[in-house]
């Protein structure tokens, strides 16, 4: 796949950086990292940066040492390769390589979870991205300005860049939607310009730049369109308060400190898929159906698509696990799950759609849903049902603008004020945001 004819022109060089190829036995997932010298483009306003681009997420040889060759009509490997611009500071002669070492953590993740890269993706990083005291400390996904999918002897292939973000764009991403943040960035030159190259220097948010015009857009967006983000990975468990502690029939198990009950592959797949996007605007948000129906097992095994990628196709487990009414429940999150809550409830859950959060730390999950959402197994009826140990709550509106008053102050982040806790009595419903300790040390 020889991509280099479309980014490299006569003013564009390029630095080969060659890694350990996995191919050989190698530890790096990405064969090599291409770094070239763009030279931008005035006529667009766009500065000199450095381009990098990966190989290696996408079939390079169709002989199944790496990826396993589906055909030409599918995606190559993965179907993605990842890009990211980088500002090219004055009097550098050669890039900058801790960008390549930023790819190859990002394409591990690929490898080893199988989950796949879409644009309008955010990948919560909690560090500048060099290193350094940087502002940039995240990343947004889209797709690269200039490097358009193309199709290989081996398959289809698109062009992810990489986007270094601040925290407080990343939690708008969140509440709204990667695409739309992006697109405020696109129209700003300092925080990225057309082309979205990240400058590790820039110590103001589009929020400080701009701060009506861009906190407006992004609260009319929330309002109107919702948000994208449908799930996360958490610390997060959930108690049933109506069991007796030494109930162990069907127990699911999941407190901390006990060893959990296993959810199947299916049902662990089905979990996944309420953590997709897969809910289009226009249409009712529907959850995948618990069903005894057992799968094709001759149906071709397909990459598992990112936890926000714009399908859903429901997941029919092959085997029932036996789902429970609980009468009360007490869910306990860690403070930045914590401070989601407000978006799920008002970017998702308003919108009539779904949130996930996914344990970080085994099979537990917890979905919240609306009464518009179809296939769910909680009901108005019994608004908290259990399968296994994926815990449903239906929360209806008013409900839902009742838990936003009461929990408007968890956009604090001072770990000091914790533990906190809210409860609704009426509705058997208690929420506790601990200490990261506690689920890092749950025996303690």
């Amino acid at each position: 796949m020889d991509v280099s004819c479309q980014i490299a022109g006569p003013q564009n060089r390029l630095f080969p950086c060659l890694t350990a190829r996995k191919v050989l036995g190698g530890p790096d997932p990405l064969d090599y990292i291409s770094m070239y010298r763009n030279m931008g483009c005035a006529a667009q306003d766009v500065q000199e940066h450095w381009h990098y681009v990966s190989f290696g997420l996408s079939d390079l040889y169709g002989d199944n040492r790496v990826h396993e060759f589906t055909g030409t009509d599918g995606p190559s490997g993965f179907g993605f390769e990842l890009t990211f611009r980088l500002k090219r500071e004055a009097g550098e002669t050669a890039p900058p390589t801790w960008p390549a070492e930023l790819m190859q953590g990002l394409a591990r993740y690929v490898f080893q979870s199988e989950n796949t890269f879409c644009s309008g993706d955010h990948v919560s990083w909690h560090s500048p991205l060099d290193n350094s005291e940087s502002r940039i400390q995240h990343m947004l996904l889209t797709e690269d300005p200039q490097m358009h999918p193309i199709q290989t002897p081996f398959g289809a292939v698109s062009f992810l860049q990489i986007v270094g973000v601040c925290a407080e764009e990343l939690q708008a991403s969140q509440q709204w939607n990667g695409q739309g943040i992006l697109e405020l960035m696109r129209g700003i030159k300092v925080a990225g310009g057309p082309w979205l190259i990240t400058d590790m220097r820039r110590g103001e948010t589009i929020f400080e730049i701009d701060p009506h015009l861009q906190q407006e857009r992004v609260d009319q967006g929330i309002e109107t369109e919702g948000s994208n983000l449908s799930g996360v990975s958490a610390k997060c468990v959930w108690d049933d308060l109506s069991r007796p502690p030494d109930d162990e029939e069907d127990s699911r198990s999941i407190c901390i400190g006990s060893q959990p009950r296993r959810l199947s592959n299916k049902d662990t797949e089905q979990i996944r898929e309420t953590l997709r996007k897969g809910l289009e605007f226009n249409s009712k948000a529907a959850l995948p159906p618990i069903s005894s129906q057992k799968q094709n097992h001759d149906r071709a095994q397909i990459r598992k698509d990112s936890l926000e990628s714009e399908s859903s196709a429901a997941i029919v487990p092959h085997e029932l696990v036996r789902t429970r009414q609980l009468e009360s429940v007490h869910l306990k999150f860690n403070q930045e799950s914590g401070t989601l809550l407000p978006l799920c409830l008002r970017g998702r859950l308003l919108h009539g759609r779904h949130f996930t959060y996914k344990s970080i730390n085994g099979d537990t999950a917890i979905t919240f849903v609306s009464t518009g959402v179809e296939g769910a197994f909680a009901t108005e009826e019994h608004p908290y049902a259990a399968h296994g140990p994926w815990l449903q709550i239906l929360l209806t509106e008013e409900f839902v603008e009742q838990m936003l008053g009461d929990l408007h102050e968890l956009g604090s982040r001072d770990e000091s004020k914790l533990p906190k806790e809210y409860s609704w009595p009426e509705k058997k419903l208690k929420i506790s945001i601990l200490p990261d300790s506690v689920f890092d040390n749950p025996l303690q």
